[in-house]
């Protein structure tokens, strides 16, 4: 008898029948979701962190910070916006401040925390098809909520950023788009793609692709993978690159390709490794489950994702090990694996709400205290030197941001700063940008900025000129300053108070 009753609500709930959906939840529910999901969404800063400037945020934040104050980046300013020009990121948010009347650092804030209120209420959609039980999905959802910060094997991503990045709102929209070509609502499914696309290019495309392995005919898939060799399909591909269609790039830009280890697949440790084929031997078994369960959503959804993260990977290979085709690795074929990792983490959360936590309130403890104490600890860990959550209008702490807002307060909006070029990568630092934070032009650093190079070749020679100017950094003396003034220009420079020039200059240099 409650294999006979279960079985229909199971299937008129995976498919949102309005009648199934009365029958099968409160009717408070849709209040107790919204605080469910705001309490998610604000517990989430506290076990990630909030950080303001780091990371790619040096690119994006001073395009933003352009918008408001045009003044500003006067002499740096194409060493950023060729990155934010084909989105309207910068643009939205800019206006959004200027529209609320809210400071920049509260808007940027309040983005961040509704960005990943809506990936998460796109989590819970996803895992109300998956599973019936509603313990079960709220774990996928607390599951995807205490690990935002999980790395993505050897991509360089997370599944949410510790700072607002324009990644985390696309991604939210687009599980939305693949929820409506889950229902096959593919009309619905094309309004999300335009604002997803308009902020995240790159990953609008991957979600249209796994779109693609959602839409595929099961018995398409089958008679393809029957008739074809799948090795013979990578050599036949492999060969094409021996034919040299793709001209190195120049000196300056396979300089700053190389300073990316997460481009190259051959690179990559044995754990990164581990983590491409480990999460498809993970669905491949949900699949299983998902079979022997009837748990027709769930099975289908891990055997797609487990022939998305395939192809991707083949696709990897190709972009990443042939010499003649080293100028498609800044296109990172393998960040295509951050949905796969966030459908993993979705639906491992909901397996282990299903068949190991169930109602015990102590099994919930003792999966999540620890689980949630171990991304507090390693995000601890990776900003040490600086406040867990960054408050707007708190002092910071830390010295080299105390010392990026004594410049963005005591020196004029046209100084052009020379710093050292591996100055993220110093103690303390935390990868917090001085574009960004100080407000200031700068001369390029060796870090952050060969990330835009790699996509826009024009300006690798500026990069690496400047670079190589400042490479015996440690050791400058004032005439090694004055001629940083000959060659580019600049009339200020930020050095430690350890630096053994720091006795022979004044302000400005």
């Amino acid at each position: 008898m409650n294999r006979v009753a279960i079985q229909p609500l199971e299937q008129a709930y995976i498919t949102s029948s309005p009648q199934a959906t009365v029958c099968a939840l409160p009717a408070n529910s849709k209040l107790f979701t919204a605080a469910m999901l705001l309490l998610l969404t604000l517990a989430a800063p506290l076990i990630h962190g909030y950080h303001v400037g780091i990371e790619d945020q040096g690119i994006y934040l001073p395009a933003v910070k352009q918008h408001l104050q045009p003044q500003l980046y006067s002499r740096d300013t194409e060493l950023f916006a060729p990155q934010t020009r084909p989105t309207l990121f910068d643009e939205a948010v800019a206006f959004f401040s200027q529209l609320t009347h809210l400071p920049l650092e509260a808007t940027m804030l309040l983005w961040h925390l509704a960005s990943i209120y809506l990936l998460l209420w796109g989590c819970l959609r996803i895992a109300r098809r998956c599973f019936v039980s509603r313990r079960a999905q709220w774990v996928s959802v607390a599951m995807v909520a205490a690990l935002l910060t999980l790395g993505v094997t050897g991509t360089g991503l997370s599944l949410v950023d510790e700072y607002l990045h324009p990644r985390t709102p696309a991604t939210a929209l687009l599980l939305l788009m693949l929820i409506d070509v889950l229902d096959r609502k593919l009309w619905r499914a094309i309004l999300w793609v335009g604002p997803a696309a308009l902020l995240h290019i790159q990953m609008t495309f991957y979600a249209l692709l796994l779109a693609g392995f959602f839409l595929l005919p099961g018995k398409w898939i089958s008679a393809r993978l029957r008739s074809t060799n799948p090795i013979a399909a990578v050599l036949l591909l492999v060969n094409f690159s021996l034919l040299s269609l793709f001209q190195k790039g120049s000196e300056a830009w396979l300089e700053a390709a190389r300073t990316r280890s997460s481009h190259y697949l051959l690179r990559w440790t044995w754990y990164e490794w581990l983590g491409i084929f480990g999460p498809m031997v993970f669905l491949w078994w949900y699949g299983r489950i998902g079979n022997r369960q009837n748990l027709s959503r769930l099975s289908f959804i891990a055997r797609r994702l487990l022939l998305f993260a395939i192809f991707i990977f083949v696709v990897s290979c190709i972009a990443s090990i042939p010499p003649a085709f080293e100028r498609l690795t800044p296109y990172q074929p393998m960040r295509g694996f951050h949905l796969v990792y966030l459908f993993l983490v979705l639906l491992s959360g909901g397996l282990l709400g299903k068949f190991v936590l169930r109602r015990s309130v102590a099994r919930w403890v003792l999966l999540f205290v620890p689980l949630s104490l171990a991304m507090f600890h390693a995000q601890r860990q990776l900003y040490a030197a600086s406040s867990h959550i960054e408050l707007p209008e708190v002092a910071p702490q830390n010295r080299w941001l105390q010392a990026f807002d004594w410049v963005r307060h005591n020196t004029p909006a046209d100084a052009y700063f020379a710093i050292d070029p591996n100055y993220l990568d110093a103690p303390g630092n935390d990868m917090h940008g001085f574009r960004a934070l100080a407000e200031r032009s700068v001369l390029a650093d060796a870090i952050k900025d060969s990330g835009v190079v790699l996509l826009f070749p024009a300006i690798a020679e500026r990069w690496r000129n400047e670079v190589h100017a400042r490479a015996n950094w440690k050791q400058f003396r004032r005439a090694d300053f004055e001629k940083l003034r000959r060659d580019f220009g600049v009339d200020w420079v930020l050095i430690s108070a350890s630096h053994p020039a720091g006795g022979e200059l004044s302000c400005p240099c």
